[in-house]
């Protein structure tokens, strides 16, 4: 009897747990953090255009670009299951990880997007309802069956995806896409490039491994920093522009004007620094290590201590991009709520 027992719980032990799909791998499919993003700029994009709009329109238009970006999401997971498995960032969601099966993590794609665009389309205008398909097509196949892997460009051109719900917003609203609702577009355009390729500046190695031609793993840690710094020069102006178009007040004048030189500043320091030569900033840490002499030892001190810095470089910047477009985006929508005046100034 007492054999038995032990037997039992020797092959108890030796049975691998199985956890099966839970509704929240299912969220997550439709990557959340990102979706939160994308509905806050439709949001602000919808109420910055000053148009009445009934509150439940509104709302249904808000949650319909949410169930668009949950459904690029989830496409964009199923087709990138095999390089999310490759990089240590990825290869816990829910297709590489075993939890969700592909055909279904495609499907739930397909179905959201088109219950999408139809209620869109049916419940607010049909000009929205083409935005917001464009925006599901152009990240789902555009970027990730093309750009992604093909060219160092992605970021740049992808990013289209990513910029246009507040010109989705405020089509809802007005039933059309004037300048200003372009412009926040060109704003989140002009910024997705410093933003993820600070982030590619400290996890190169993952997209090398997983074969993705990123601008680092492409071009260099050094182009890499040249082109950060470039594009935040010209980002930062076109933030400001708001305020000469009638579109920004005081507020956002303030916000974009402090945290512009808040940008540049740590945009340089990533120019000026070592970020991304060390493409995994452990190597350096098993260097100091490995070394057998003072002498070598100090130097791999020395050298860890500024490849940290550099990668630190890159983490703030990639960390305060975040918080700058929020800002921008949430000083728009204060002036709006509040109605607050909005500012022509003269060029």
């Amino acid at each position: 009897m007492a054999q038995s027992t032990v037997l039992m719980s020797q092959q108890d032990e030796a049975t691998p747990t199985v956890r099966h799909a839970r509704w929240q791998d299912y969220f997550q499919l439709l990557k959340p953090r990102v979706m939160s993003l994308v509905v806050f700029t439709a949001l602000t994009g919808l109420l910055a255009a000053r148009t009445p709009i009934h509150p439940l329109l509104g709302a249904v238009a808000v949650l319909c670009v949410a169930i668009g970006a949950g459904a690029s999401g989830a496409l964009n997971m199923w087709y990138d299951a095999d390089i999310d498995a490759k990089m240590r960032r990825t290869r816990g969601r829910p297709v590489p990880a075993g939890l969700v099966k592909g055909e279904e993590a495609a499907t739930l794609g397909v179905v959201l997007s088109l219950l999408s665009v139809m209620l869109m389309g049916m419940a607010i205008n049909w000009l929205a309802a083409g935005l917001l398909a464009f925006t599901i097509v152009f990240y789902a196949v555009v970027y990730t069956m093309w750009l992604k892997r093909w060219t160092a460009q992605n970021i740049v051109i992808g990013g289209l995806a990513g910029a246009l719900p507040p010109a989705i917003g405020w089509a809802a609203a007005t039933g059309h896409a004037p300048l200003n609702a372009w412009l926040m577009v060109l704003i989140i355009f002009l910024w997705t490039p410093p933003h993820f390729w600070a982030l590619s500046l400290y996890i190169s190695t993952d997209y090398a491994k997983a074969g993705v031609p990123m601008l680092p793993v492409v071009k260099g840690a050094k182009e890499t920093r040249k082109q950060v710094l470039l594009y935040s020069l010209v980002l930062i102006p076109v933030c400001i522009a708001p305020v000469f178009t009638g579109l920004g007040g005081w507020l956002y004048l303030a916000v974009s004007g402090l945290g512009g030189l808040v940008f540049l500043i740590l945009a340089w320091r990533v120019f000026a620094s070592n970020a991304g030569d060390a493409a995994d900033p452990r190597a350096a840490d098993r260097d100091l290590y490995e070394v057998k002499d003072e002498a070598s030892a100090a130097d791999a001190k020395d050298s860890r201590k500024a490849l940290a810095g550099g990668a630190r470089n890159a983490r703030n910047l990639f960390a305060f991009s975040i918080l700058y477009l929020f800002a921008l985006f949430a000083a728009l929508l204060a002036e709006a709520v509040l109605g607050l005046k909005v500012l022509e100034l003269p060029l």
